[in-house]
């Protein structure tokens, strides 16, 4: 999709690579991939089991390192970072969302959420306030003190939402969001994601295999086939 010039990209790969050993094969899970993101971009990555979607979002959000080429966010070559450099840019900058919802059995919806703003040297009672906002974005004021076990598959992807969010990154990453959610809890969860895009302007990068998805919830769709970039489309008028 055509860019103005002088919108500088929050991120930009070049001739990325991401090559894993499997006995004596070498997978080439990415393979030589150039992309620019805009800033308040929200955009799909598109491909099927096995295209790289899911090893290019972790390179985006500092989880792993290339092979060869470079992941450039806001200026800072993410390869070239110490671990220790790479664990504070996922803190501060990046709100991460998977499939599985990762919340903590024990706490309740707002206590997973505030896990999150630990990490950030928040606490007290600015950290319960933070968390109780962000349960409350997402609708879940009234389940804010039930814990994992106590809710639907669709309310758990909320706290997990919330819990990306509360800290308010620049970067939403999201691999296969609604993958384990009906239609209704998928269609719920994805509107809410492009509604927290259009109310903050963070920028969001979800990785998916839904086409349908991807055309009516997000804004440009770059297609992912054998670790390459195939194709890259506008999805609204």
């Amino acid at each position: 999709m055509d860019r103005p010039a002088s919108d500088a990209p929050l991120i930009e790969t070049h001739s990325l690579t991401r090559h894993y050993r499997v006995g004596p094969a070498t997978v080439r899970a990415l393979d030589g991939v150039d992309l620019q993101i805009g800033r308040g971009e929200l955009l799909a990555v598109l491909g099927v089991s096995g295209s790289g979607k899911s090893t290019l979002l972790h390179l985006l959000g500092g989880l792993d390192t290339p092979t060869s080429g470079s992941v450039t966010v806001e200026g800072r070559d993410l390869g070239r970072l110490s671990g220790k450099q790479r664990a504070v840019y996922r803190r501060s900058s990046v709100g991460f969302v998977f499939q599985s919802f990762y919340l903590v059995p024990g706490l309740s919806a707002q206590q997973n959420v505030a896990v999150a703003l630990t990490f950030q040297g928040v606490f007290g009672r600015r950290r319960r306030e933070l968390a109780r906002q962000a349960i409350c974005r997402v609708g879940l004021e009234q389940r804010a003190h039930h814990r994992p076990n106590q809710l639907s598959g669709g309310e758990q992807q909320r706290v997990a939402l919330a819990r990306a969010i509360v800290h308010r990154p620049p970067l939403l990453l999201a691999d296969e969001p609604t993958g384990n959610l009906d239609r209704a809890n998928a269609d719920n969860v994805m509107a809410l994601i492009r509604e927290i895009h259009e109310e903050t302007g963070t920028t969001v990068v979800i990785v998916t295999h839904n086409e349908d998805m991807a055309r009516q919830a997000t804004d440009r769709i770059v297609r992912l086939t054998d670790g390459r970039v195939t194709a890259d489309e506008g999805t609204q008028p």
